[in-house]
């Protein structure tokens, strides 16, 4: 990655999307990466096979995000009385009233949206991985998958878990369920898709097909 220089094209610069900074294009060979100079930030990463391992990862989270919302989560018993509780369950808790609202927005932050992320990366990534065609609306279908990246808290939901584990497991005994282990895997497996995607890439190959 080099400094600006004043006669290059528009099409030979790449921009930190968390600085703003302004670079020249240098792809990184194989193996390697272009980082930003002033906040650090991965701008391009050049990884083998990087399509096929990611629709990989995201398949992975659709299995595990529909297997979490069937399986019991928790079992807690206390004096003599036990109960097992689905994620689903827990979003849908309060949805009487107004509440209703919420515990839609709770199910959709936890589940909706990080399968409809999944689901979009993988018609995305599809035909570019079989070095096809990119399918119709792929462009918007990444863009829709990029706006909704911060509304996908699976991860949110896994702290808030074990801050109320904490709590309640001095007033009775709390067991884990299938779920809880398959939406522990399925927050790594968001945050690696993230951070294993390169989107310059992926909008390099969008733009030029």
């Amino acid at each position: 990655m080099t400094s600006l220089r004043p006669d290059i094209s528009l099409d030979d610069l790449i921009v930190c999307p968390t600085c703003d900074a302004v670079y020249s294009l240098d792809v990184p060979e194989e193996g390697d990466r272009a980082v930003c100079a002033r906040c650090n930030t991965v701008l391009i990463t050049n990884r083998r096979n990087a399509a096929f391992r990611v629709i990989a990862l995201s398949l992975t989270v659709v299995i595990l995000i529909i297997a979490s919302a069937v399986f019991p989560f928790l079992r807690i018993d206390a004096v003599g009385l036990n109960n097992s509780v689905s994620i689903l369950d827990a979003a849908f808790a309060f949805s009487e009233g107004l509440l209703s609202l919420l515990a839609l927005v709770t199910a959709a932050l936890i589940f909706a949206i990080p399968l409809c992320r999944a689901m979009l990366t993988i018609y995305v990534l599809a035909p570019i991985a079989l070095q096809l065609s990119p399918r119709k609306h792929a462009k918007q279908a990444f863009r829709l998958s990029e706006a909704l990246r911060p509304w996908s808290m699976a991860e949110i939901f896994a702290i808030g878990c074990a801050v109320a584990l904490i709590k309640v497991a001095d007033l009775a005994e709390v067991s884990f369920g299938p779920a809880f282990w398959m939406f522990s895997v399925l927050v790594v497996l968001v945050v690696a898709t993230d951070n294993f995607m390169c989107r310059w890439s992926i909008w390099k190959a969008l733009d030029t097909s």
